[in-house]
């Protein structure tokens, strides 16, 4: 066990760094999209029924089918977190758990945080508070820290050095929009992993690959459609990708048929709300039809005042939060002219253009209230590949290492300000990050944090996780772990092979 500690270090690091952030803030309140996928949850766990008409005065989000109200998300993220309420349900409400969430409502750090002329807290809304947590753990938080370890485990075919591959998984979990998104219920992160799950086990099982891989690849994909449908432009690139690289039908077969059962559950959860196994929930939404209605479900072709949005433009710009990634760019230039691993780069690239296209596309391109722009966050792993590689390549050039800081210093200031100026992430308020997130800050509106269960207020919430992970940061030095030299010799010796196209 000691021995396998050792050789995985910088892998557990990792995972636990950026599980602490993420773990360390709350649910927040009147958050629409969340509420309307726990809503489904609970609706299931505790009715037995797929309505949430029990619940649906908290959200905005639902669809209305013959007088009856559903969500209107894709299903996949509510469907993974029902066992894991039914599980927790019994705990939740037992009478030792229930004085503990009485005693944390009558908190005055957390009343600090109510909307003026609100309800106020009480028992049962801290209870959901704790149901919706649990479910964020699981179906974000998590997975957004397993992402990371991924990415350092994968981009050492671009970045056999170390630092670069830390340097890379820590910059996409917390200088991206990955990190806001790790500790909300939203699908966007659960997507990202199953995608880039699927494509590394592809990469990694290659010509060896038996049909059982292909069936648990099939799996990834299928779930990953009816978590986030968009999805379905990155699932396809793994497919072409798994047929190129693994050329066998038998696989192929197998992942198709895999694929089906997700695919499958998902249909049936449909005809049974809308009368159809496809995914028409945002044709009965009860608001924003005017959007929906344009063209294929708000998709009406490529516009360039979306896409400069949801680029640099202040209000949801990726390169604006997040400047960092911009270095995604020459490393995928670096990438390809080494002549390795084209096919892998090749997919990477078309993960982030197809979303880019398809964000740009969209009338809803905003995406409401956000940190960055959240459609683009299934693509955000794949973009990072190249940032590895960049780092990889440019890590010893003075001017690169300057360029570097200078992006990182923004980027962190910029996600972790959006991330954490006031109850919710940046509404339509134009330049949120100096005009609503900065002014939030400065008032001690701050999100919702383990600090506050503790009794500290605004600022002072934060001081835990910064003293945490400071002293973790402090006390490691990135290096080579066992094993690691010989896995770096593997990787060099495979960059010397004849790669397809």
């Amino acid at each position: 066990m000691n021995h396998w500690i050792r050789a995985h270090r910088n892998e557990i690091r990792i995972f636990g760094i950026l599980l602490c952030c993420y773990a360390y803030f709350l649910p927040r309140w009147a958050s629409w999209n969340e509420n309307s996928r726990i809503d489904l949850v609970l609706a299931i766990v505790d009715d037995h029924t797929f309505s949430i008409d029990r619940y649906a005065e908290n959200t905005g989000d639902f669809a209305l089918v013959e007088g009856r109200r559903y969500s209107d998300k894709a299903p996949g993220l509510s469907f993974l977190a029902v066992p894991i309420y039914a599980l927790a349900r019994p705990v939740i409400r037992s009478r030792p758990v229930q004085q503990v969430l009485q005693s944390i409502a009558s908190r005055a750090a957390f009343a600090q945080t109510l909307r003026p002329g609100g309800r106020g807290l009480n028992s049962e809304r801290i209870e959901f508070m704790i149901v919706l947590y649990l479910a964020t753990f699981v179906g974000a938080a998590i997975p957004t820290a397993a992402l990371a370890v991924l990415l350092y485990d994968f981009t050492k075919i671009v970045a056999p050095a170390v630092h670069a591959r830390v340097g890379a998984a820590l910059l996409y979990g917390l200088a991206t929009p990955a990190l806001a998104f790790g500790s909300v219920f939203f699908s966007h992160q659960l997507t990202a992993l199953l995608l880039f799950a699927s494509f590394v086990l592809v990469h990694r099982t290659g010509l060896r690959a038996r049909p059982w891989q292909g069936a648990l690849v099939g799996l990834l994909l299928g779930y990953a459609l009816i978590t986030e449908y968009p999805s379905v432009l990155i699932v396809a690139g793994v497919f072409a990708y798994g047929v190129m690289r693994v050329r066998s039908l038998r696989w192929s077969v197998a992942v198709l048929t895999a694929a089906v059962l997700p695919l499958a559950i998902s249909g049936a959860y449909n005809w049974v709300i809308f009368g159809t196994p496809l995914p028409v929930g945002y044709l009965y939404s009860a608001r924003y039809q005017d959007l929906h209605t344009q063209g294929f479900i708000s998709i009406v072709g490529p516009m360039p005042a979306a896409l400069w949005g949801i680029t640099f433009g202040a209000f949801r710009g990726l390169f604006f939060v997040a400047p960092v990634l911009l270095l995604a760019f020459p490393g995928f230039v670096d990438w390809w002219r080494s002549g390795l691993h084209r096919s892998e780069a090749a997919l990477c690239v078309w993960a982030v253009l197809s979303f880019m296209a398809f964000n740009s596309s969209s009338v809803m391109w905003q995406g409401g209230f956000s940190v960055g722009p959240r459609y683009l966050l299934p693509m955000l792993p794949f973009m990072a590949v190249g940032l590895a590689a960049f780092l990889g390549v440019r890590r010893t050039q003075l001017w690169a290492r300057g360029l570097v800081l200078t992006l990182v210093a923004w980027s962190g200031f910029a996600v972790w300000a959006e991330t954490l100026g006031g109850q919710s992430f940046p509404d339509w308020t134009p330049n949120p990050l100096f005009n609503y997130s900065l002014p939030k800050l400065w008032t001690g509106d701050v999100a919702r944090n383990v600090g506050m269960v503790l009794g500290l207020r605004g600022l002072a919430s934060i001081v835990p996780l910064a003293l945490v992970i400071s002293t973790a940061f402090l006390r490691w030095q990135p290096a080579d772990s066992a094993g690691e030299s010989q896995r770096r010799s593997a990787a060099d010796a495979a960059r010397k092979e004849p790669q397809h196209a």
